[in-house]
């Protein structure tokens, strides 16, 4: 079967992108990520010589999808379907403007996934029987411990190569990932009346002095021509983000007994997750408790060297090699010795109502992989057959 010209594909990954995007598949919305799945199995059931399988860990699903009697598969194609929350948002839709898709997870990552949702369709159309999986999941932006961790650690799933097309840019091919550290911290005190502060302990005061005295501690790995305007472009050090800050308290005129925030640490190596655990823990002192809701090793990703001269060769320039201050599912394929390509099409303001993904370089991307993979995959027998 012939594979379609670019003006075709780029349409065709077009429609598959915003019939995902108009799927609101968030976190708080199980019965639509249930929704995409489906969407995804109607696409792939026609296909023949594969076998599709979907799981459940945690009350988040995930789907594999691999030749029949192959259990590692050369290549693995890996994605997440699920997305951030805009509660503004009434309704999650796209629109076309100056060749790019826009719309609320067009780029982290249902363009990614339609890219790979026709790739794997055109391969296994082609050349039946072609060690190549798919594998989505639907937690990666709650840390993937119920998607790629489950199918990884639970259900043995493995593959020579992955590729993940959630992080880099089109010529960007990330090689190493920043630890991650999520945690929540809480503060307890004595609720009171704030006419009388004497009578109370203020629990929202002692954790916003608590969360200050951690972010001063990490002014210390800023290099010294830091710029508060842009960052520098070295940005390869320890970070510590508050992202989250409460109370129950509802009464403009009480004092809170009890207040929590959460906080986002991201560091490179030779930093450790106890390490940096340790530390936040001694500068919170004993009154403030800690607990570690994320939590991931820095990742060295060992991309193929074949994926790099592949992409230059399509592109026609050349490939930097990048370390990454965000996180992926990665780590979990990482920790079992397996190589991961981690790149993507041209993509923008992720996690904003006006996120984008341009469409030429998603065709470019689609020829990339498909280069990569019938190259990779040539001649090569399926060692992994069951």
């Amino acid at each position: 079967m012939e594979d379609m010209n670019d003006k075709e594909l780029g349409r065709r990954l077009t429609a598959l992108t915003r019939d995902l995007i108009l799927i609101e598949s968030t976190d708080a919305l199980p019965e639509e990520r249930a929704r995409c799945f489906q969407f995804l199995r109607i696409q792939l059931e026609s296909l023949e010589g594969v076998t599709i399988r979907e799981y459940q860990d945690n009350g988040y699903g995930s789907m594999m999808v691999l030749p029949e009697g192959v259990r590692a598969p050369e290549v693995l194609l890996c994605g997440h379907l699920d997305v951030i929350e805009h509660p503004e948002l009434e309704r999650y839709e796209s629109w076309l403007k100056d060749g790019r898709i826009v719309g609320p997870g067009a780029g982290d990552m249902k363009g990614a996934v339609a890219i790979m949702l026709e790739l794997f369709r055109s391969l296994h159309r082609e050349q039946p029987g072609i060690s190549v999986g798919l594998a989505i999941t639907s937690d990666e932006e709650q840390g993937g411990e119920s998607g790629l961790r489950y199918l990884v650690e639970e259900e043995g799933l493995r593959c020579g190569q992955a590729i993940i097309p959630d992080g880099g840019s089109l010529n960007d091919l990330t090689v190493e990932e920043k630890g991650i550290l999520h945690v929540r911290v809480k503060s307890r005190g004595h609720a009171a009346h704030a006419a009388r502060p004497w009578l109370g302990v203020n629990a929202l005061a002692r954790l916003m002095e608590g969360v200050l005295a951690v972010e001063k501690y990490f002014e210390r790995f800023r290099p010294p021509d830091y710029d508060h305007d842009g960052g520098p472009r070295d940005h390869w050090f320890a970070t510590c983000a508050l992202t989250q800050a409460h109370t129950d308290n509802e009464t403009v005129n009480r004092i809170p007994a009890e207040a929590e925030a959460v906080l986002d640490v991201r560091f490179p190596p030779p930093h450790s997750v106890a390490e940096m655990r340790e530390e936040i823990a001694k500068v919170l002192g004993e009154e403030l408790e800690l607990e570690t809701i994320v939590c991931a090793e820095p990742t060295h990703l060992d991309p193929d060297l074949l994926f790099q001269d592949v992409t230059e060769e399509i592109t026609g320039a050349p490939v930097s090699l990048v370390k990454a201050s965000g996180g992926s599912d990665s780590r979990f394929l990482r920790a079992h010795g397996i190589p991961v390509n981690l790149s993507r099409p041209l993509v923008g303001e992720l996690h904003s109502e006006e996120e984008w993904i341009d469409v030429e370089s998603m065709v470019t991307y689609y020829r990339i992989c498909k280069e990569y993979i019938l190259r990779r995959c040539s001649g090569r027998a399926a060692s992994s057959t069951a």
